[in-house]
């Protein structure tokens, strides 16, 4: 008889990271919406400076906030960039996502119900788009960001051609 610890261990160890990394894009995108959110919070820090009575110790808290943005927008688009990953397989779409937190999924592409692209302002001028699969899961949809527009294109339709092959429900 099996140890069901052994069984348990040998399912984890063939679980492994999805294949595909977001496109570069996707980086310059993170990076682009950090910076965005920098100047509204340095434009929101200086007009209090100026129009509220400001203590001594505002000062250097305004000078560790924009210190510890300027970090987090060099340092955390580039963590994401690195552990966000998909793939899709004959039998599954795998993500990865989250730096601080990772969070994968795998969806069986039995349970796969529509797929949808979303390509917003912002995402269609660094030329990406996100795919997103849903599912007959209470977990939700599963979001594969960071495709360049071609590459969402093609997952699209694969996936579309490997689900409309199954003849079930998805339920």
């Amino acid at each position: 008889m099996t140890d069901p610890q052994v069984a348990g261990d040998e399912r984890i160890a063939l679980l492994r990271e999805p294949a595909h990394q977001v496109s570069a894009n996707q980086l310059k995108l993170w990076r682009t919406v950090e910076l965005i959110e920098f100047v509204i919070g340095m434009a929101i820090l200086v007009a209090l400076w100026i129009f509220v009575p400001h203590p001594w110790w505002l000062l250097p808290l305004f000078v560790a906030l924009v210190l510890g943005d300027l970090v987090l927008m060099l340092w955390i688009p580039g963590l994401k960039f690195r552990t966000h990953r998909w793939e899709v397989t004959s039998g599954a779409v795998y993500t990865q996502t989250g730096w601080l937190s990772t969070k994968q999924r795998i969806a069986p592409l039995s349970r796969v119900q529509t797929v949808d692209t979303r390509r917003g302002p912002l995402m269609r001028l660094f030329g990406l788009s996100a795919v997103t699969i849903t599912t007959a899961s209470s977990a939700g949809a599963i979001e594969i960001i960071g495709l360049d527009e071609d590459v969402a294109t093609r997952v699209v339709a694969e996936l579309t051609e490997i689900t409309s092959a199954d003849q079930g429900d998805a339920t």
